[in-house]
């Protein structure tokens, strides 16, 4: 992992800027000619398989699935051509020097990289590609953009700063961002059934930390002032969102553990996966 150059002098994380940052096209393109390239492991990538799941979009958008255990030379291709992820990188700028990330758009017919632009990928697809269920509705776009911008530098970004912190008080800064965020959330779903008054792509986004909390984050990252478990409304706001297909089938729990105790040997240089947790995802 490149990770040295994301830590601050002060021992904060920030994470790199994506690089590729083109728009998909508005209306939904030709059969076979973008492929996304996803990890079951990632977060950020999860969120475009559940949205490309919930739109019915698998014969617009072709998937490769990599390996979740990453190492220099980034993402591997099982079977591939490319062999490794960094090749459409280096591909589309011979002169790229940050980290290889999933989720990535490559487009088959410019031969070219579109997007690694993670927050705008699934919102380009709710918003042109499908439009059913509305997933990003135009009314509710402000509301979902503020408490998407919450989400990620309260919960789905924090708990990188604080699993990847080199100081203490970058450590604690960015944990009690996550817990305050957590306890704001459990109030706010209390007695509701989504964020808003129906599935949106503020639900996507936080389930995908959601569902790696108490196997990942809690012990991996040092989130450890709760579990997500000690949460009644948002462990079953998380179990209610597992039991949609598309939210449960594109959750891989032993990718998920593997790619992050196997991978970051930063923070965890034995490289053991930890037994465990015990967890009944059914509602």
């Amino acid at each position: 992992m490149k990770l040295a150059r994301e830590i601050a002098d002060d021992g904060r994380f920030v994470r790199q800027p994506n690089r590729f940052t083109d728009r998909l096209p508005s209306g939904p393109p030709e059969p076979g000619r973008y492929r996304l390239y996803a990890s079951y492991a990632c977060p950020w990538a999860q969120r475009v398989l559940i949205v490309r799941e919930l739109l019915g979009l698998r014969d617009l958008l072709d998937v490769t699935i990599v390996d979740p255990i990453r190492d220099e030379k980034g993402w591997r291709v099982p079977g591939g051509d490319p062999e490794y992820l960094s090749e459409l990188y280096l591909a589309t700028d011979p002169e790229y020097t940050g980290r290889y990330t999933v989720p990535c758009v490559w487009d088959n017919r410019d031969q070219r990289l579109v997007t690694n632009d993670f927050p705008q990928i699934t919102l380009d697809l709710e918003m042109s590609w499908g439009t059913t269920p509305d997933l990003y509705p135009e009314a509710l776009r402000p509301e979902i953009d503020a408490l998407n911008d919450r989400l990620y530098h309260g919960l789905n970004n924090a708990v990188y700063e604080a699993g990847f912190a080199r100081s203490q008080e970058a450590y604690e800064e960015a944990v009690t961002r996550v817990f305050a965020t957590l306890d704001h959330l459990e109030e706010h779903l209390t007695g509701r059934e989504f964020l808003f008054d129906a599935l949106t792509d503020s639900d996507v986004r936080l389930y995908t930390t959601l569902a790696r909390f108490d196997a990942v984050y809690y012990a991996h990252f040092k989130c450890s002032v709760r579990r997500l478990t000690d949460y009644p409304a948002l462990w079953a706001y998380a179990r209610r969102l597992y039991a949609i297909p598309a939210f449960r089938d594109t959750t891989d729990f032993d990718q998920i553990k593997r790619h992050y105790y196997v991978t970051q040997t930063n923070i965890n240089p034995s490289r053991i996966v930890p037994v465990g947790p015990e967890l009944d995802w059914s509602v």
